[in-house]
């Protein structure tokens, strides 16, 4: 039975689905010059063996994506969701797992930004409430630059029923709070962890904090009042990923 499928735009989007082979793409729209692009970024692998390639001209491509404010580049792709990851299933065994957490974040952007760097930065996967994920963004494929196609994501139904889950099973959840008096470079990251956004405006939320351990901080320049999320995650992810590899 075939999955629901929606489009995504963008030239690193659509080449990393081209190159995923967990990935199904149902239809390629291409210019002409975006076709040469693909070969010369895989001369020696045929991303385009056994798809249905339609070539278009950049206007008539652009009806993709003129509703989103974003330029597909000549690149436009029709694919299939994901079967959906079970994490209970792929935590069995595995030791020092970094999961990143989004509590009510929604904005397509930063939802991307946080699924490049986590992907750049080596964390295990992205947990995200079901349906405040935007699936079928291409806004998020697009800030993601393909990197959808090389993060684990969990769509769970309800965060604090998973983050009690995981505690249980030997996760420390760290909060990322601006009012937290604990930098973040104090922690030794040893072990498994979650890393917990909240959302954009409101942080995280008060009934989701009794199923944090310990709150903490980015520390910045006191007269900046706080970053953006999807830069904040990208300063955590980057520390943690770089202590892992001295440790």
């Amino acid at each position: 039975m075939n999955k629901s499928s929606f489009f995504i735009v963008g030239k690193h989007a659509v080449i990393e689905a081209l190159k995923n082979n967990k990935r199904k793409v149902l239809r390629l729209f291409l210019t002409e010059e975006s076709k040469k692009t693909i070969h010369r970024e895989s001369p020696r692998q045929n991303l385009l063996k056994d798809i249905k390639v339609f070539f278009k001209t950049k206007k008539e491509l652009d009806k993709y994506s003129k509703n989103e404010g974003i330029l597909h580049q000549g690149f436009v792709a029709e694919i299939e969701h994901f079967d959906n990851l079970d994490l209970k299933d792929f935590i069995k065994n595995k030791k020092n797992v970094t999961f990143v957490c989004l509590d009510e974040v929604t904005d397509p952007r930063n939802i991307g930004s946080i699924i490049r760097s986590a992907a750049s930065f080596n964390i295990n996967g992205l947990i995200v409430k079901e349906r405040h994920f935007p699936k079928e963004s291409k806004l998020m494929y697009k800030s993601a630059s393909g990197c959808v196609e090389h993060l684990n994501i969990f769509e769970v139904s309800n965060i604090n029923s998973t983050l009690k889950y995981l505690r249980e099973k030997n996760y420390w959840v760290y909060g990322f709070d601006a009012s937290s008096k604990k930098n973040f470079t104090e922690i030794e990251w040893n072990g498994n962890n979650i890393l917990l956004f909240g959302s954009e405006g409101f942080g995280i939320k008060k009934h989701t904090e009794k199923y944090t351990d310990f709150f903490v901080r980015i520390e910045i320049n006191e007269n900046i009042e706080s970053l953006n999320i999807s830069n904040s995650a990208s300063i955590v992810f980057h520390h943690i990923n770089q202590h892992k590899k001295i440790t």
